[in-house]
């Protein structure tokens, strides 16, 4: 499974400097993975509950989520030199609030690090034809749907896995110092129960608000607000889309982060 073990095995326990946690969370109620001066985030709930058993004052996450952004899969890694309380997980998820769940403690190179070893990450954008109370903060309720022309949806997400580029999907505001992402997917999928269509998208890593801003020109595109050749020629220039949209965040799911010493 890793390069070390999974940390429990039976009423034993595995050592080691450095350890990564697999989590999951609902995003709703956080102003997202980062700690925050006046609003509630998922780290520093998780670090609120480690410190409590463990002693440990520091998590690291793979990534930022922004406010309302939810994760289905998720790494974040931690130092820790003692032997683990018995029965750990179930005392930390006890501790942590319903939306929150830690799943699974894996023993990584004393070196791993989650943000900058991860080797791809895959987001879920869904949609929702008709409204289903039940999913209200879990994908979006797009009224307009039966417009969208989804041939164009299609289109715009072939489109963007000719490009290696994507400063027209960064927020305007980033730090990154290179627009360059390596694109593995990028599709649009009809879901099964016929409510609403599903996008995604896999990549090395992605630009600040990148998925939600490619959601927002597909949609564009599916209304007929955008043309298919204005958005090859932004890509090209490497230009603003003059109607760029950011899709509503509750949405958007990091559903999956691969490294080179966690295998499935």
């Amino acid at each position: 499974m890793v390069a070390g073990a999974f940390l429990f095995s039976g009423n034993e326990y595995l050592s080691a400097m450095r350890y990564f946690a697999e989590l999951a969370y609902r995003g709703t109620n956080y102003h997202g993975w980062q700690i925050q001066k006046n609003a509630p985030s998922v780290q520093e709930a998780i670090q609120q509950a480690f410190s409590t058993i463990l002693g440990v004052e520091e998590v690291v996450g793979c990534g930022r989520t922004d406010t309302g952004v939810h994760a289905s899969r998720y790494y974040m890694h931690f130092d820790f030199e003692a032997e683990f309380p018995e029965g750990f997980l179930r005392r930390v998820n006890k501790f942590l609030d319903e939306d929150i769940v830690i799943k699974k403690i894996i023993e990584v190179p004393n070196d791993a690090h989650a943000r900058f070893d991860a080797t791809e990450r895959s987001y879920n954008y869904y949609i929702t034809r008709f409204k289903d109370p039940f999913r209200y903060d879990l994908a979006w309720h797009f009224p307009f749907y039966d417009k969208l022309d989804l041939e164009k949806l299609s289109e715009v997400a072939s489109l963007l896995r000719a490009y290696n580029e994507f400063a027209p999907f960064c927020k305007t505001n980033s730090d990154a110092k290179t627009m360059e992402c390596e694109l593995k997917q990028a599709e649009w999928v009809i879901n099964d129960d016929g409510n609403g269509l599903t996008f995604h998208i896999s990549a090395n890593r992605f630009l600040r608000g990148m998925v939600r801003l490619i959601v927002g020109a597909c949609i564009n595109a599916g209304l007929g607000k955008v043309r298919v050749e204005d958005i090859r020629k932004a890509l090209e220039e490497q230009s603003p889309i003059k109607k760029s949209w950011s899709v509503p965040a509750h949405g958007l799911f990091l559903c999956d982060v691969e490294y080179p010493f966690i295998e499935e």
